[in-house]
């Protein structure tokens, strides 16, 4: 059986893609029998690589295997084998290499990009070159996203690049927070579910950090590091940004009093709870109120 592909060589790129911040360069799909070379003679000469060689890149590209097995190796990473359900990201200016097992091929999705929203997120280490392989598993949800991406990519409509560069994000949102969760025991990751849970359902009454470790059967500060590494957040500034939200809500949508806004936050009086929204969003509870009612402060 010979491979099937799609491919999309060159994508066009106007100035004004450019100032969207991450612009699509390929996208495509790839099917690569057992025994088959690889890559294939129809792989695009712009891409075209000797796997024993290897390659460097001028572009970010994020691959799907969903199905078969291969290795991946890098400069800053030595052989890994991935396989159906990995992910993995090339980064530009990094030599690499990979190709599917002659036993099994596989079938490979990718998607290229650059631009200064990616850059920044690798500076600021959402992802690195030292862990560039992700098990993502069969996620029917992101396979879709590829799909669309080489449809969009073959239409080309008018903004199709933002279109393009939308995917990207989702895909990338979801491959960070997938390995984050993966990071988790299963465990320790229903736990800190059933602690958001708690938090969320009580955040209007004077619940505190330490009463949801105990509900959790955690020590407290086991549970704090935890929470922080899950979400962000300590266990009590979460508790807070939930009072914050539900009293811009309450200023927004109602005439109530500062006190009465205070109540239904969480807040213990409405003088602490004026102390600390100034200090969250740089705006008296007044202020906030006018803003989002007459667009003045």
């Amino acid at each position: 059986m010979k491979s099937s592909a799609v491919h999309i060589k060159y994508l066009i790129v106007n100035e004004s893609d450019s100032l969207w911040g991450l612009i699509v360069n390929s996208v495509g799909y790839q099917r690569i029998e057992p025994g088959e070379a690889y890559p294939p003679r129809n792989h695009p000469t712009r891409y075209l690589f000797n796997v024993d060689k290897g390659r460097v890149l001028n572009e970010y590209q994020l691959l799907y295997i969903t199905r078969g097995k291969g290795v991946f190796t890098s400069s800053e990473r030595k052989r890994v084998e991935v396989k159906e359900g990995n992910m993995f990201l090339l980064f530009p200016g990094e030599w690499h290499s990979y190709k599917p097992d002659k036993e099994t091929g596989w079938d490979e999705y990718w998607i290229g990009f650059t631009g200064v929203n990616i850059d920044e997120r690798v500076r600021n280490g959402f992802f690195n070159r030292q862990h560039p392989v992700f098990n993502i598993g069969m996620n029917d949800e992101l396979l879709q996203q590829y799909k669309r991406a080489i449809q969009t990519a073959q239409e080309q409509m008018a903004g199709y690049q933002q279109i393009l560069a939308g995917i990207v994000n989702y895909l990338l949102g979801n491959v960070y927070s997938i390995d984050k969760c993966a990071s988790f025991e299963n465990k320790e990751l229903y736990r800190m579910n059933k602690a958001k849970v708690l938090i969320r359902e009580s955040f209007q009454q004077n619940i505190t950090p330490e009463q949801v470790a105990r509900e959790i059967n955690m020590s407290y500060s086991w549970f704090r590091r935890l929470f922080k590494d899950y979400t962000g957040f300590s266990p009590a500034q979460y508790i807070t940004e939930l009072r914050i939200q539900k009293s811009k809500e309450l200023l927004t949508n109602t005439t109530l009093a500062n006190k009465e806004i205070a109540f239904d936050s969480g807040f213990d009086n409405a003088d602490y709870f004026c102390t600390v929204f100034k200090r969250k969003t740089g705006l008296t509870p007044h202020q906030y109120r006018n803003m989002t009612r007459w667009g003045t402060e």
